[in-house]
């Protein structure tokens, strides 16, 4: 089965073959360019969705995003070695959808890929994780689990859907109070752990041993689940 069709922007040799292989594993058709300008001369072909390392020897990964925005609206992740939070705000700034740091997980890769493809298609109206026991229905705002609906605010499903939709990627409290909140929001960003806390003890089994939703320490908070197939 053919997923779609990825084009892989990335000068080290070892991370492309690998990031290639994860996703040919999972039914993708894989092209690579090791330069920027390898990737502007693939662009004519028609892609799914790129993933566009930031650092690359003759171009920076920027310039190619904005480049491939003049015109198109494909999907892009970019990947990068920059871990502040400036660095990543301006990467989804100039257009592209998701990020993920290095060094990463390729099966992190796989499911940002997955889940971004679901929500650009619009194929499914819900996803769903760890067999189905997690359910999360973003056109009806409802989330089920085990089966049975669970009751959450409008805060606590955005937070949910936020962490669902982008699973293994680690959110600081600031970056959740920025997207659920908004800018303006002048409360304290330990706010978001007292969301957390409700979420957890209306999804998790045992909330003090999380399956969903993570702790950082020091950092944030990550969803673990496990996507299910599409």
């Amino acid at each position: 089965m053919n997923r779609g069709r990825i084009l892989v922007v990335e000068d080290e040799k070892k991370i492309s073959e690998i990031v290639k292989a994860y996703l040919e594993k999972e039914g993708f058709t894989v092209t690579v360019a090791q330069t920027g300008q390898q990737a502007i001369s693939r662009l004519k072909d028609k892609f799914d969705l790129i993933i566009l390392d930031l650092m690359l020897p003759d171009m920076d990964g920027e310039d190619i995003c904005r480049t491939i925005r003049e015109d198109s609206d494909v999907p892009i992740i970019m990947l990068t070695a920059k871990s502040e939070e400036d660095d990543r705000i301006q990467g989804l700034g100039i257009g592209a959808d998701d990020y993920v740091v290095k060094p990463f997980s390729p099966r992190e890769v796989v499911a940002r890929v997955k889940a971004l493809l679901r929500r650009a298609k619009g194929a499914k109206e819900n996803i769903s994780f760890n067999r189905g026991d997690l359910v999360i229905d973003s056109f009806r705002f409802e989330v089920k689990k085990s089966k049975s609906p669970v009751t959450l605010t409008p805060t606590e499903f955005k937070l949910l859907q936020c962490l669902a939709e982008h699973p293994g990627q680690v959110f600081s409290r600031l970056q959740l109070v920025n997207i659920i909140l908004g800018y303006d929001f002048e409360g304290y960003d330990r706010t978001i752990d007292a969301h957390i806390k409700n979420i957890r003890h209306k999804i998790e089994k045992d909330p003090k041993k999380p399956a969903y939703i993570s702790t950082v320490y020091g950092v944030g908070y990550r969803f673990a689940g496990q996507p299910d197939e599409d």
